[in-house]
């Protein structure tokens, strides 16, 4: 049994990953990867693991307002993540957390960002269901 119902996938993977594009485009000077692992970490995106509705239909916006209030949660000085890498590792880790149905904080220790922004130029280019797969073979 999945987290939450197919329904909801392209809508949760799409979000996730505009939100953290969202971060990294308008947020330069803040750190992309800090944001990341505060989010997969949150209770907001526990809620979503669990498939509370409410949060699983959020748009980038509305997760974003709610992430920051729920998780009180302020954005830290540092680096942001360039190009299409931070929609890319969005989608990748929510399609990854539904697909394996397990936590998004077992998911973000189990494929650190850092691993994924190295893979990102060997998998971006696969449909994500077989990137998701290739990496949940290692």
């Amino acid at each position: 049994m999945k987290a939450y119902a197919k329904e909801y996938l392209k809508d949760v993977v799409e979000n996730q990953g505009k939100l953290f594009d969202y971060i990294a485009q308008y947020y330069p000077n803040k750190d992309t990867k800090d944001f990341i692992n505060a989010y997969m970490n949150s209770k907001t995106r526990k809620s979503m693991d669990k498939g509370q509705a409410y949060v699983v239909t959020m748009d980038k916006d509305a997760l974003l307002n709610y992430f920051l209030q729920t998780d009180k949660y302020e954005l830290k000085d540092g680096k942001a993540l360039n190009g299409f890498v931070p929609d890319w590792i969005g989608e990748f880790y929510a399609y990854y957390q539904w697909y394996y149905n397990m936590s998004s904080a077992e998911v973000i220790n189990k494929i650190p960002i850092d691993f994924l922004t190295k893979a990102y130029y060997g998998l971006h280019d696969l449909d994500l269901d077989l990137a998701v797969k290739k990496v949940g073979l290692q």
